[in-house]
């Protein structure tokens, strides 16, 4: 078996940057190559809700062509602070120390990279109106799940129903790793 590529130069900089805060949090390379290259595909402004320490943010960096750009918000000014230090020079990547709902008024985004968090912060009525028609929204952290309805830690994982089934996208999960799974859905 071979070691895995080489990250990406920004993404190394956003790990040194998260262990230098202290900060063990962050996004897995498999769901990071997933968003390098969902990245990829974008034009217009991207977005994530809670930037962490910027790893994230750096895979879809990775991941950018042309003059598209990324916009982030982390509730946590420490984290946020570490965060725009590797994003210091690029002019592509705006990191705010803020509320997410602080983006509202920035999108349509193309690409919208969410952690699957708390339901009633990322369910799908209060976000789908963010996502450009065709855009996609990506949301990590889950567990892989083989039954209907969606069982997570012994009950329905409603969020997860919910992404799923809503008709104004059209979504899947997909797994990462044997332990991670992530939901994409692209806009209608």
């Amino acid at each position: 078996m071979s070691a895995p590529p080489d990250l990406p130069d920004v993404v190394s900089r956003a790990f040194d940057v998260s262990r230098k805060a202290g900060y063990a949090s962050f996004c897995r390379n498999e769901t990071g190559r997933l968003l390098a290259a969902l990245a990829a595909t974008r034009d217009g402004v991207m977005a994530e809700f809670g930037t962490g320490c910027g790893v994230g943010t750096a895979w879809l960096r990775s991941g950018v062509r042309g003059d598209a750009r990324i916009v982030t918000a982390e509730l946590d000014a420490k984290l946020a602070d570490a965060a725009a230090e590797i994003f210091v020079d690029d002019p592509q990547v705006e990191v705010l120390s803020a509320d997410w709902s602080t983006l509202l008024d920035k999108g349509p985004f193309s690409l919208l990279f969410l952690d699957s968090g708390e339901p009633t912060e990322v369910g799908v009525d209060s976000v789908a109106d963010l996502v450009e028609p065709g855009g996609i929204v990506v949301l990590d952290d889950f567990t892989p799940c083989e039954m209907w309805p969606p069982i997570a830690y012994g009950r329905v994982d409603t969020l997860r129903e919910q992404w799923l089934t809503d008709e104004r996208f059209t979504a899947v999960e997909v797994m990462v790793a044997p332990d991670a799974s992530a939901l994409i859905a692209t806009r209608r």
